[in-house]
């Protein structure tokens, strides 16, 4: 059977504080380079995750649910948030976006830089409130 690669529409758990909104989103197989997170202007989160790895056609294919990447979601956020000051982390294949609420939306494309194998960090505000 010949592996057929699909684009996978992540699930995610958003929460919310006073301050800020949260969103995770499993995207197991991937290195921080292959996410992309991107706020629009008209409040939206855009996750992606790009194809890490396909079978090289030495085993057959028996069951295919899942493949390591073509992740995608594109999710719209319930209050205006502040994209330039978001923070990322990725590790044990989820990736939790903290987005700080804001008077309105500022967009922003973001992407991880990787501290280890497998773990990315991207720190626009380091816990601070946005000023």
């Amino acid at each position: 059977m010949q592996e057929q690669i699909k684009e996978q529409t992540v699930p995610v758990k958003v929460y919310r504080t006073e301050d800020r909104l949260m969103v995770l989103a499993p995207m197991p197989g991937l290195e921080p380079e292959n996410i992309q997170v991107e706020v629009t202007r008209d409040g939206h989160l855009q996750l992606h995750g790009d194809l890490r790895a396909t079978l090289k056609g030495v085993k057959d294919l028996l069951i295919d649910e899942w493949s390591i990447g073509f992740y995608t979601r594109d999710l719209e956020l319930p209050v205006p948030v502040n994209g330039e000051m978001a923070n990322l982390a990725y590790g044990n294949g989820v990736l939790n976006v903290t987005l700080p609420i804001s008077e309105q939306t500022i967009p922003a494309q973001l992407s991880l830089e990787q501290v280890a194998p497998g773990r990315g960090l991207r720190q626009g505000n380091a816990g601070h409130p946005p000023m």
